[in-house]
């Protein structure tokens, strides 16, 4: 039951509740209409305290076509944050108007701080580059839909592994798969931190700083940006931006059924070229986003259909 629950990372969930949110959202995709009233009267809040583009768009449209409303800000100096008022004493406020939160933050571990003062289900949308949980949903949601399943997959992630949340978290989910593989691809100064491949044992790993040596051996390459914001000393991130970049002459070594997947934005790390491949599911990964965010709503409110 995930009612009034809180998703900080992907293993507040079990693996059944984690199929439960996916199952629902597919069903949200072949039948959309079905529920464009299930959260009428209920409110969301969405509070960033850094850009963003999907996630928040997609959580305001997932409420939006849930029926329900949404308030809340795209940049903190435009609430009390700008004032000094505290993580916690906004979440206090923000609780006594909203039913559910979603929130991001630049800090890693302001997801798991927040919470503690929520007095509604909160959603973590993204901590500094710790966690990304609704991104890993998203993930698992387009490689089963697109794939037919969530096991037996050699997935490589490439580019930014040291800050990427999104692969940290997409990492820890799959590997409560059976008989997945990991290809960690990324510069010396970007690779996959200790404590996410620490909690992956058990699952088989190989590192690279080496694309083309391994992109033929992928069900699916998942690329990531270098980011800037991540970065004290800009040159270093100049020197590093743009070390992998996918083009058509790369994508000419993979299988024919390889997934390209980003979380999105990109900047030059696919070719804009790489768009026609049918492989490319970026675009379509983002509006897998709404859906099943659609769904995690729906769940954390305890909304009741008739299935």
């Amino acid at each position: 039951m995930l009612k009034s629950r809180n998703l900080i990372q992907p293993e507040d969930f079990s693996v059944e509740e984690i199929d439960e949110i996916l199952s629902l959202g597919q069903k949200i995709i072949d039948n959309p209409s079905k529920y464009s009233r299930v959260c009428e009267g209920k409110l969301l809040a969405t509070l960033f305290y850094e850009p963003s583009t999907r996630t928040r768009l997609s959580f305001e449209s997932a409420m939006n076509r849930l029926g329900g409303r949404v308030v809340g800000f795209s940049e903190p100096n435009s609430s009390s944050v700008a004032k000094g008022e505290t993580l916690g004493d906004t979440m206090t406020t923000v609780s006594n108007y909203v039913d559910v939160i979603a929130m991001r933050h630049p800090q890693s571990g302001a997801a798991m701080d927040a919470a503690k003062y929520a007095k509604v289900p909160f959603i973590n949308a993204g901590d500094g580059g710790n966690q990304h949980p609704t991104q890993t949903l998203t993930d698992l949601l387009t490689i089963k839909s697109l794939k037919g399943k969530l096991e037996n997959h050699t997935i490589g992630l490439c580019g930014d592994l040291k800050f990427g949340r999104t692969v940290h978290s997409l990492v820890k989910a799959m590997a409560r798969y059976e008989n997945t593989k990991f290809v960690f691809i990324s510069p010396d100064e970007l690779k996959m931190p200790k404590y996410i491949k620490d909690d992956i044992k058990g699952h088989a790993y190989y590192e690279t700083n080496n694309l083309d040596e391994v992109i033929g051996s992928l069900d699916i390459l998942y690329m990531t940006r270098v980011q800037r914001e991540r970065f004290e000393d800009k040159s270093e991130y100049d020197r590093l931006k743009d070390c992998y970049i996918l083009n058509k002459s790369k994508m000419e070594k993979a299988t024919e059924n390889m997934l390209v997947m980003h979380p999105l934005p990109r900047v030059n790390e696919i070719d804009i070229d790489v768009d026609e491949d049918k492989r490319a599911v970026y675009f379509e990964q983002a509006r897998y986003g709404m859906f099943v965010r659609m769904a995690l709503i729906m769940k954390l409110l305890g909304v009741d259909i008739n299935e």
